[in-house]
């Protein structure tokens, strides 16, 4: 058994992460979850990882409207519902797909920020991405803006393992997770396959590679304490040439349902 410690949005990609007492599971993930993005002249994607100060940028959701907050700039509001705004290709990692761009005002406000042409955008009506097959099966998994799963599910536990080994301890909201675990033991959720929330399956399918956006301070964005020489010395995947901390997961059941904080996890391991 496990329970769950906390739950995590980021309607926003590479913005700064929203708290849940709970939030209700949609078809690709957490209801909201990366449905906005940034993206350049050439459609590609902006992320913390070239832009640390994403992390000043912090949404917040009405009942009927993304609100953006940024220093020193009034806050930019945008609908909950699709618009009718042009469609635009997009480019995450290696993946295309479309978007509905949010307009120039959106585009302006954010451009000045970041001192470059960006465009915002957001996901259409229909998702058009798939989480890889290669790891989530032959079941279609819907994707949103996110860098390829659903959820990324991380363990408490295996947090305070690595801060033992860190002259300075880093926060979990580095790590960026959908759900956080306790009552487990260290990197326990290497060996776990699924975890039951009531209604809720989801099904770890890839431990995530980490990148130097854990490295970001997520309040201020700039570069600060660097767990991933630690976590390399331990956790080096040689197979996937990464360094790992937390697991991607697909759903196998439960769309639609609420997941809260405190909710009690049954989780069976692999083989």
């Amino acid at each position: 058994m496990a329970i769950v410690e906390g739950l995590f949005i980021y309607p926003f990609k590479s913005a700064r992460g929203l708290p849940r007492t709970s939030i209700r599971v949609a078809s690709s993930g957490f209801e909201w979850d990366r449905n906005w993005m940034a993206v350049d002249a050439n459609g590609k994607f902006l992320s913390q990882r070239t832009h640390p100060t994403l992390a000043q940028l912090v949404p917040t959701l009405t009942s009927d409207s993304l609100v953006l907050s940024l220093p020193g700039r009034s806050p930019l509001r945008l609908p909950l519902l699709p618009d009718e705004g042009p469609r635009r290709d997009v480019s995450i990692w290696r993946d295309r797909c479309g978007s509905i761009d949010q307009g120039d005002e959106a585009a302006a406000w954010l451009s000045g920020f970041l001192g470059q042409e960006v465009r915002i955008v957001r996901v259409p009506p229909r998702i058009e991405r798939l989480a890889n097959p290669k790891y989530a099966g032959s079941v279609p998994a819907p994707v949103t803006f996110v860098d390829g799963y659903p959820f990324l599910v991380c363990n408490r536990a295996s947090l305070e393992d690595l801060n033992s080994r860190m002259a300075e301890p880093v926060p979990m909201e580095r790590f960026r997770p959908s759900i956080v675990l306790g009552g487990l033991e260290p990197f326990a959720e290497d060996r776990i396959a699924t975890v039951s929330l009531g209604k809720l399956q989801l099904r770890l399918v890839k431990p995530c590679d980490r990148c130097i956006i854990t490295s970001t301070d997520q309040t201020t964005g700039e570069r600060s304490t660097n767990p991933l020489p630690v976590l390399r010395t331990f956790r080096f995947d040689r197979e996937l040439l990464g360094v790992m901390f937390g697991e991607n997961a697909i759903i196998e059941s439960g769309v639609g349902t609420e997941l809260e904080v405190g909710r009690e996890a049954t989780v069976t391991l692999d083989g």
